[in-house]
């Protein structure tokens, strides 16, 4: 008896798997349009299982693609005299319609969408089967009518995705509305799935439709999830300002906590709205109970403050600083303060040795390893700035040593390549740089790998390495925030070195620190040069991207910002900067979906 069972058993896997092979086989035939070795499986599918609904709509199909209607309809009929199934009903009015017998087509059509009144169970089923065929009035019509039948059910997330997809975007927003109050959970998903419809102009048709339907939503039932709705629909538009608003009327509605602000601020800080930011900083101070987040706002505020801050300002940031320390204390919990507070002195005070000598005193603090190594990680940069590179090498090495394979390990071995290539050493930054190609760290990867090749396209063209020192020093005293001796040193390789490898770099570098001095013009003439005259180089994608930029940003000419993103989307498919081109692009070009 078992030997019997354990014979049928394998019997019925092996008929099992031959009938999963011969699905796949003909599949793949689909797939590749060789229809006619497709039907001849799927017939033999249909003949083992002649109730299967899936072999009959692949089978129907296939015909359909032969454009053998007739067989399709014989097929359809002969399984609708034993069940007026209602996809089945459907299937046949879309043969019908392939046939352009459109009038018999709507006759079926409207039989499919009347079954679902006495069965609404098929509500899903039905309106699927019409959205498989792009039948999307017909689909409407059935959720429209489910709305009705089935008032507990909720449809909405079905009909934003069928108006989205005929281009109804203000009834796809309208949907996905009711689908937030009928489910505020899924707030997320339907930020995720309307993003692709707005832009970063907040003019755009599109916006304005969503903007009007929270505003709308906001006075007719003011729940939170309306606000925070708008709030990133702000954010995506880049108005910090009127996010912030609402993200205040969330936290007066429920002031558990300042997370979402605080991450407000730097997002705002992050896009270089730091007029925002700072209101934003502010608030924090006005509402926090927190002594640690009170810290992180003031230190934010003092950063924003030293932007471009004049003498007298940095005397009273400095004061500022000093006031906090007092307050609040040199330990371990205000050491991202210290940080700061040793960046400011070294770097916009210009006084190094105050610097070193206020963060040695942090080093013996009850700090742990990982701080301990951002406090040398700093230390070390104020040694390079001073151009003690040997000193700043033992810091860097000691991180290194000290936390291995850490991210800030490896931002420490970054750091020892610079130093090397700003000293001239070039062969041992080559070596370090290698090994950081793997970093798992992707920033620090790109920035070893664009070092890596800087030197090694450019250390053979001349034995005495001239222009790559120039470079190196350049790049030393633009680190420095010497940004004059910078550009006239590398108007000296422009001059002394022109026509070798290493000019479109010191073009573009040098454009960069006009664009730091506000220069505007003088970068343009540097970015249209590396277009002229090295365009198929490794820079010719960044230069054509950051002259779009400029265009778009400063020197007001839209039109050249569009035909340049429109080159990049068309002439260097495989750059970095593919997507924010094309994103551009179609914001410059009035695109009413981004």
């Amino acid at each position: 008896m078992q030997k019997t069972f354990l014979i049928i058993f394998a019997l019925f896997a092996l008929n099992f798997g031959f009938a999963q092979n011969s699905e796949v086989l003909a599949d793949s035939y689909y797939k590749k349009g060789e229809f006619k070795k497709a039907l001849i499986i799927y017939e033999n599918l249909n003949k083992e299982k002649p109730y299967s609904y899936k072999f009959i709509y692949k089978l129907v199909d296939t015909h359909q693609q032969l454009e053998q209607y007739d067989a399709a309809e014989n097929i359809l009929v002969q399984h609708l005299a034993k069940r007026r199934n209602p996809t089945l009903i459907i299937e046949l009015g879309y043969n019908f319609q392939l046939k352009d017998s459109i009038d018999r087509a709507s006759i079926l059509y409207d039989e499919a969408i009347a079954f679902i009144d006495e069965k609404p169970n098929y509500i899903y089923s039905i309106a699927k089967k019409f959205e498989d065929h792009s039948l999307s009035e017909q689909a409407i019509r059935v959720y429209d009518k489910g709305k009705l039948l089935t008032p507990d059910k909720n449809y909405s997330i079905q009909l934003a995705r069928i108006y989205g997809d005929q281009g109804n975007i203000e009834k796809m927003f309208a949907n996905y509305i009711d689908y937030i109050a009928y489910k505020p959970n899924y707030l997320n998903n339907i930020k995720r799935a309307v993003s692709d419809f707005i832009s970063e102009n907040r003019t755009n048709e599109n916006n304005t439709y969503l903007r009007r339907a929270l505003l709308k939503k906001i006075q007719q039932e003011p729940n939170e999830y309306w606000y925070e709705m708008l709030s990133w629909l702000y954010v995506q538009e880049k108005a910090y300002n009127k996010s912030f608003i609402q993200e205040k009327a969330l936290y007066k509605r429920n002031p558990e906590s300042l997370d979402r602000i605080i991450e407000l601020a730097v997002t705002s800080l992050n896009d270089n709205d730091d007029e925002t930011a700072k209101d934003i900083f502010n608030y924090i101070l006005e509402t926090t109970q927190d002594a640690g987040t009170a810290l992180t706002a003031h230190q934010y505020i003092l950063e924003i403050d030293t932007k471009n801050a004049s003498a007298k300002e940095l005397k009273r940031i400095d004061e500022t600083y000093n006031s906090l320390l007092n307050e609040f204390g040199k330990s371990e919990l205000t050491l991202p303060l210290q940080l700061a507070y040793g960046e400011f002195l070294a770097f916009h005070q210009k006084d190094t040795k105050s610097a070193t000598s206020f963060l040695r005193k942090s080093l013996k603090l009850n700090i742990s390893d990982f701080q301990e190594a951002k406090v040398k990680l700093l230390l070390a940069d104020i040694l390079v700035l001073q151009e003690k590179f040997n000193e700043a090498l033992i810091f860097y090495s000691q991180i290194q040593a000290n936390l291995k394979n850490s991210t800030i390990s490896q931002e420490a071995r970054f750091k020892v390549a610079k130093t090397s290539y700003y000293k001239g050493d070039f062969d041992w930054a080559e070596s370090q740089l290698k090994i950081l190609k793997s970093s798992t760290s992707q920033l620090i990867a790109n920035d070893a790998l664009d070092l890596k090749l800087l030197i090694s396209d450019n250390k053979f063209e001349d034995s005495t390495q001239t222009a790559l020192k120039y470079y190196a020093k350049a790049d030393l005293f633009n680190f420095q925030n010497k940004t004059d001796d910078a550009i006239s040193l590398l108007d000296k390789i422009l001059e002394e070195h022109k026509g070798e490898s290493i000019t479109d770099q010191a073009l573009y570098q040098q454009a960069k620190l006009f664009e730091k001095k506000k220069q505007y013009n003088k970068a343009e003439a540097n970015y249209l040069q590396i277009i002229k005259d090295w365009r198929e180089d490794i820079l010719a994608d960044d230069a054509h991207y950051y002259l779009a930029e400029l265009y778009n940003t400063h020197i007001a000419k839209p039109e050249d910002a569009k035909q340049l993103y429109e080159k990049i989307i068309f002439e260097f498919e495989d750059s970095i900067y593919f997507i924010e081109a094309r994103k551009k692009f179609r914001m410059l070009r009035g695109d009413a979906i981004n």
